[in-house]
């Protein structure tokens, strides 16, 4: 691996930490947060969260019989998004935290795994396409996940991830920084109870590498033909890029 991608650097104590203690961490906060997930999501995004996973399923248009990873699937969105473009796609929802995948009840057409996207159960070259929605930031080891993803794609398959990213400077930037410092715990404690968690999640996403480095990172991981998309005022990141 090249040694020009950065590591990633967090502000808080929990932040801080990596590899088997980070994912400890994330599973554990995600197991408290799994019931107000999908509604938190829309909620903190005004909804933009189902337009940026309707735009990465365009992005990664499908075939048929295309077999199809969402890693880090979370409660499914991106896959249940995938299935209604293409019904006959052969998807496979692979997340490490089973609160997370048994908070929504509607899997049909999609086949779900306990999986750690630092090892992923697939063999080499089986997948068409593999696709990630706010995963990345909360790994372990970002060149790891990135190198799994390379593995189990075939040679010319595509990856389409959808994060946050390290939000630019604009003339939003004293607002945006208000509502995530501010008003996304303040949500998170009023709906979910846990103040914690959603503090965490900010906290990661402004700490997150930028687009520009996440881009230079799916280069040193092999990846081809990388490009971005930036989307909600700067604050989200959509890249592609094929084996």
């Amino acid at each position: 691996m090249s040694t020009r991608n950065p590591p990633v650097i967090y502000n808080e104590p929990m932040a801080y930490l990596n590899g088997i203690d980070r994912g400890k961490y994330v599973k554990t906060t995600f197991k408290h947060v799994a019931k107000h997930y999908v509604m938190m999501n829309h909620l903190m995004t005004l909804g933009m969260d189902i337009l940026l996973r309707q735009e990465v399923v365009r992005i990664a248009s499908p075939g048929k019989k295309d077999r199809v990873l969402d890693a880090g699937s979370g409660t499914g969105d991106l896959s249940r998004a995938l299935r209604k473009r293409c019904p006959s796609l052969e998807i496979h929802a692979a997340d490490f935290s089973l609160e997370m995948m048994q908070a929504v009840e509607d899997w049909r057409g999609i086949q779900r795994c306990a999986a750690d996207a630092l090892s992923l159960p697939f063999d080499s070259d089986c997948f068409d396409i593999a696709l990630s929605g706010y995963l990345l930031r909360n790994v372990g080891d970002l060149n790891t996940a990135l190198s799994e993803q390379y593995r189990v794609l075939k040679p010319g398959g595509q990856i389409v991830v959808l994060d946050m990213t390290r939000p630019r400077k604009n003339l939003l930037t004293p607002l945006i920084k208000l509502y995530f410092r501010l008003v996304i715990p303040a949500l998170g404690k009023l709906f979910t109870g846990n103040r914690e968690a959603y503090t965490y999640l900010i906290k990661s996403s402004e700490n997150f590498v930028s687009a520009e480095n996440l881009a230079e990172a799916m280069r040193s991981a092999r990846f081809r033909n990388v490009t971005y998309k930036i989307r909600m005022f700067g604050t989200m990141a959509i890249h592609i890029a094929v084996k």
